[in-house]
């Protein structure tokens, strides 16, 4: 760690601690230079993996997007607000533990159908509808068979 003061490249840490919310960890350095002290921060740094839009194009990973589709799709349906916001969670777990550092709207887009699934069968087809863009009523009625013989095993 260099000494923001001298810019000397060796300091020694005289006291480590943790913060008191518990997510970093605060050092006290001493330049073996200049003997100035300086305070550090060590933090956990989580990043979303970039979003790769159908076109090619790149953009950062919005939260509130991911909220609005699930949102648009619950519209006028019975779930609660905390399912939702579990549900947000999940999808942002499986996309920061799943290591990569980019990931198409097609992933997205399949987390978001598997927690509408388990959220609400209609929401489930209405995302599915816009998602998967189908194409003819074979398709639509092969989603909708999907969802019913998923209700069947669940009961």
């Amino acid at each position: 760690m260099k000494c923001p003061f001298c810019q000397h490249e060796d300091t020694q840490v005289l006291d480590t601690r943790v913060s008191e919310e518990g997510d970093a960890i605060r050092r006290r350095r001493r330049c073996g230079k200049c003997d100035k002290r300086f305070t550090t921060y060590e933090r956990i740094e989580l990043s979303m993996p970039i979003i790769v839009k159908k076109n090619g194009s790149r953009t950062e990973f919005a939260s509130s997007k991911l909220r609005g589709s699930l949102m648009l799709a619950l519209r006028k349906r019975p779930v609660a607000a905390e399912a939702i916001d579990k549900a947000v969670a999940s999808i942002e777990e499986k996309l920061l533990t799943s290591g990569l550092r980019e990931v198409d709207t097609g992933h997205v887009g399949e987390l978001v159908m598997q927690e509408l699934k388990g959220l609400d069968k209609i929401a489930y087809i209405r995302f599915a509808s816009v998602y998967k863009n189908f194409e003819d009523l074979d398709s639509f009625q092969a989603a909708l068979a999907e969802v019913g013989h998923q209700r069947k095993l669940d009961n």
